[in-house]
This record gives C-alpha cells, sequence and structure tokens, in this order.
C-alpha cells in the first residue's frame, strides 16, 4: 500500500463531519478498487484477493437484497469460523443491512431467545451447524449448499443502501433479568472506531491481522473490518482455536502475523506457553474486554521486546472501544489506565447526582459522542434507562451512555478504570450478568434462593445456593448448561441449607467473599 493511499484512509477521519458519505460499504469498496490483487484474506490453505473477496460477497448481497427490500433489516449469521464467515459478514453489510451473530456454541434456549428478539428478516448457516438453531420460520439460506444460486448473481458492487445512520450489525450480551440483550450498533459509529484505529496505529499492506475472537463478541468486528478497509492481510483461526495457545502460537509464526488481539487472561495463558517466543513477526498486542494487571504488561514486555501493547477500554453498547493507552515499557507499577477518549468520543465520570467528579475521585464513567450505539433491540424500556440524554452536550438530540463502571480521571486526565457498580462483570472478555446466572438458577425447583460471586484473583465464578435437597453437580451443571452458554457456567458451587443474611434480610455477600475467596 502506498503513502498515498495511507493518506487517503487516514483523511477520512478528518471527514466525518459528512457523516452521510461513509460507511462500512463504502470503505470495504474503496480498499477493494486500491489493491484488487492484493491477498484480502487466509483461512488454513484458502486465500482470496480483494478483487475475489468483493466479487464474492456482492454476489451474495444481490441474493440478500432481493429478500429483503429496506436496509435495516437484521440477518442471523449462525456459523463457524471460516471463508464463508466473512463472505457472510461483508455480504450482509453490501446489502444494506445488518449481522447479527449467532454463535453456534450458545444452548438452545439461548439462540430461541435472541431469534425471539431480533426478528431476523433471514438467516445464514452453514450445513454443519444447522442443526443447532432452535425451530423457526426465519428463511434461511445455508451458503455451503446454495453455490448455484450464488454464482447465477451478478458480481458488480450492489448500490448504496444503507447511510451513516443505517445498522451495521447487533451483537447480543448478558442480560440482568436471564435473558440476553441485543445492541444496536450503526455505520457511523463503527466508521468512526475503524477510522480513528488507522490513524492511531497505521496499518499497511505488509500488515497480517489475525482474526481469532467470536463474532458473538465485538472485539471480532475490528478484526474482520480494519484490515479489509485498510490493504491488510486478514488471516482467519480455525474454529476453537482462540481457546488453544500452542495453535495460536504456531499459527502467528507461520504466518507472519503482525497484529492480535488478547484478552488478559488469555494472554497470562498466552505468554506460558512456551512456542509464543517464536513470534517475532508481531508488531502490536492489542488487550481489552478485562482489566489488564501491571504484572502482566512487565511479562508482555520481558518476552517481547520490540511488541508494542495497548490497552483499550469499551462495551457493546458503543462500538467497540472508547478509550486507547499505549503501554509503556518503564513505567511505575500500579493501575493500568485505560487511558484518553478515541476520536468524536466524550468520557464524563460522574457522581451519584449525575454530576462531574472531581480528579482522583471515583464515579460511574459514562460515554457520549459518536459511536454511542442505538440502544437495545427490541427493549425500549432498557434502552431508556440506559441510553439518556447527554447532559453537558449543546445537541438537544446527544445521548450518553451510563456503563455502571467505576473509574477516576487522574491529575494528568489520563483514566483509570476501577470495577463495577453493580454485579457485572468481565470474565475472558465476555461481559456477565451474575444475576442472568441467579435466574437461571432460581428457576429450577429444588432451589430457593442463591447468590452468584466472581472471585477476581482466580477469575472464576461461584454458585451459593440454598433449597430443599443438594443437587447433584452433573445434573445441576445439565440444567445451567440449557441456558447458559460455556463461558457463564459456574466454576465452583457450594450448598446451604441456609445462606447467610444481613440484618436486613438480604444475602450476606462479604460474609461469603470472606469464607470462600
Amino acid at each position: 500500500m502506498t503513502d498515498t493511499e495511507i493518506a487517503a484512509i487516514s483523511l477520512e477521519l478528518d471527514e466525518l463531519h459528512d457523516k452521510e458519505l461513509e460507511t462500512l460499504q463504502t470503505l470495504l469498496e474503496k480498499q477493494a478498487d486500491l489493491t484488487p490483487n492484493a491477498t484480502a484474506l487466509v483461512f488454513g490453505e484458502e486465500s482470496l484477493s480483494y478483487r475475489q473477496l468483493n466479487e464474492r460477497a456482492n454476489q451474495l448481497a444481490h441474493l440478500l437484497i432481493s429478500e429483503v427490500n429496506r436496509p435495516d433489516g437484521l440477518v442471523g449469521v449462525c456459523m463457524e469460523r471460516s471463508v464463508d464467515m466473512v463472505i457472510a459478514l461483508l455480504g450482509i453489510i453490501k446489502a444494506g443491512l445488518a449481522y447479527v451473530p449467532l454463535d453456534p456454541d450458545y444452548p438452545e434456549q439461548r439462540l430461541e431467545h435472541m431469534l425471539e428478539d431480533a426478528d431476523l428478516k433471514v438467516l445464514l448457516t452453514q450445513g454443519a451447524v444447522q442443526s443447532v438453531l432452535p425451530g423457526h420460520s426465519i428463511p434461511m439460506l445455508v451458503l455451503d449448499e446454495c453455490g448455484a444460486e450464488l454464482d447465477a448473481q451478478a458480481t458488480t458492487n450492489p448500490p448504496h443502501r444503507a447511510e451513516a445512520d443505517n445498522l451495521a450489525y447487533v451483537i447480543f450480551t448478558s442480560g440482568s433479568t436471564g435473558r440476553p440483550k441485543g445492541v444496536m450498533n450503526e455505520h457511523r459509529g463503527i466508521v468512526n472506531r475503524l477510522l480513528w484505529m488507522q490513524e492511531e496505529y497505521g496499518l499497511t499492506g505488509a500488515d497480517r491481522v489475525l482474526q481469532k475472537t467470536p463474532f458473538s463478541f465485538d472485539v471480532s468486528v475490528w478484526e474482520f473490518f480494519w484490515p479489509l478497509i485498510t490493504g491488510a492481510t486478514l488471516v482467519v483461526a480455525k474454529p476453537g482455536g482462540h481457546k488453544d495457545p500452542a495453535y495460536l502460537a504456531r499459527l502467528i509464526a507461520k504466518e507472519r502475523i503482525t497484529t492480535m488481539h488478547f484478552v488478559p487472561s488469555m494472554l497470562q495463558v498466552f505468554l506460558q506457553e512456551p512456542v509464543a517466543a517464536t513470534c517475532d513477526s508481531l508488531v502490536r498486542v492489542i488487550c481489552s474486554g478485562e482489566a489488564l494487571p501491571h504484572d502482566l504488561q512487565t511479562r508482555f514486555y520481558n518476552l517481547f521486546a520490540a511488541t508494542e501493547l495497548h490497552n483499550l477500554y469499551g462495551p457493546t453498547e458503543a462500538a467497540i472501544d472508547v478509550t486507547y493507552w499505549a503501554c509503556p515499557r518503564e513505567g511505575s507499577k500500579g493501575i493500568v489506565p485505560i487511558g484518553r477518549p478515541v476520536a468524536n468520543t466524550h468520557i464524563y465520570i460522574v457522581d451519584e447526582c449525575g454530576n462531574p467528579a472531581p480528579v482522583g475521585v471515583p464515579g460511574e464513567l459514562w460515554i457520549g459522542g459518536i459511536q454511542v450505539a442505538r440502544g437495545y433491540v427490541n427493549r425500549p424500556d432498557l434502552t431508556a434507562d440506559r441510553f439518556i440524554p447527554d447532559p453537558f452536550a449543546n445537541d438537544e438530540n446527544a445521548r450518553i451512555y451510563r456503563t455502571g463502571d467505576l473509574a477516576r480521571y487522574r491529575t494528568d486526565g489520563v483514566i483509570e478504570f476501577l470495577g463495577r457498580i453493580d454485579h457485572q462483570v468481565k470474565l475472558r472478555g465476555f461481559r456477565i450478568e451474575l444475576g442472568e446466572i441467579e435466574t437461571a438458577v432460581t428457576s429450577m425447583h429444588q432451589v430457593e434462593n442463591c447468590c452468584v460471586l466472581y472471585n477476581e484473583t482466580k477469575q472464576e465464578i461461584t454458585l451459593f445456593y440454598e433449597g430443599n435437597e443438594e443437587i447433584p453437580i452433573k445434573d445441576l451443571m445439565g440444567s445451567l448448561s440449557k441456558n447458559l452458554p460455556k463461558y457463564m457456567l459456574p466454576r465452583k458451587v457450594h450448598y446451604f441449607d441456609k445462606l447467610p443474611l444481613n440484618p436486613n434480610g438480604k444475602i450476606n455477600r462479604t460474609q461469603l467473599k470472606n469464607e470462600y475467596f
């Protein structure tokens, strides 16, 4: 990629005031025109050039347009990581629609809730995983079985139907009521996020970005799209590969990966893998999803003397990340900051009354600006509660998202993340409402009361419950796995005839932590 092409991408950041001009579709097609013969996608032994990837995505887009004739329509994607998955996401975007990831590993009831809430217009899947989907009446395309139908479609770019305020994707997150909630993100937010990222880190045609994050986690959005709007190569890991540090290390070394993401807990495991030391192609590693411990930062730099480490922060409700921090190789111990706001984003730290907290004083972190999501799909009550008018902005249409995260400003304007103000936790990058687990447990007829706590030191979820009888652990986990994904299942379980209570009659969580953690 030439300096002129890189400058053209960077210039987009300065032109965001004219938001109607740019969507993911326009950015993807500009890059395909700039570097048609460059390698866009690698998956195992398969590879596609920018021209080939664009044409195959176009064929799917034309087919989808014939099925759904308006922007903002939601298209479900239940697929394993593959070339077809990438084509599915691009085809949906190029059709002016929004994609909704449906992880094949999710339990049937969770998928059922997602299908009910999303009101999908079409569902894309693969022959190997379509059986995991619960019963539904949604029109379905099995991509690896409809080759002739796709081949009959035009390979030309489809018309631009979506604008900046149309939806690009909807990702479901854990919900405190026991039901996941889908977050609606628009093109303007994700375009701002990607163009800021390119301005800050500057990928070129020589870069190779590893896509390993499950697509039900919003980090995957930049993994998929950032390389494909900058002329870099997207290298896709095999299904399940994100859990295997030895495989990841071999893949990084083989494919000469320069850029990738880790949640801190997985980075810790990766650094213990002997083969990790051979990954000398890495230029930058980006962390997010959990607090980054200072000692992990130190161990990273002890192993990778020439690789940058960056700590980013952001919820699904605000187009991935909203703050960033370049971790210094040398520095004082303590909290690794989450840094400063990204472009066109405002961070407020407020007290219980919604007034700005003084520097150094902890408060709730609020997010304002272009990356704030539209809200929760088909959940107007919850949207109104978490997305409120921005009291600090001059624009009457501006909104903020109340994160529920605890943070503080340092005297130099850098932000430190301090945890949660409620019962939500982050585990291996997944946001988990402990209340959702509690709801699933109390739905069992043998359970009278329960409490779910997170052991931050051991990074594990522990269940405490009382009931008329102790449930065999196999039966308990079997019941919970019908409603909860694997990452939300408790690692430890304690049965009580009667849980300890505070004087006010509530479960004494502090006593349980002191005795069991």
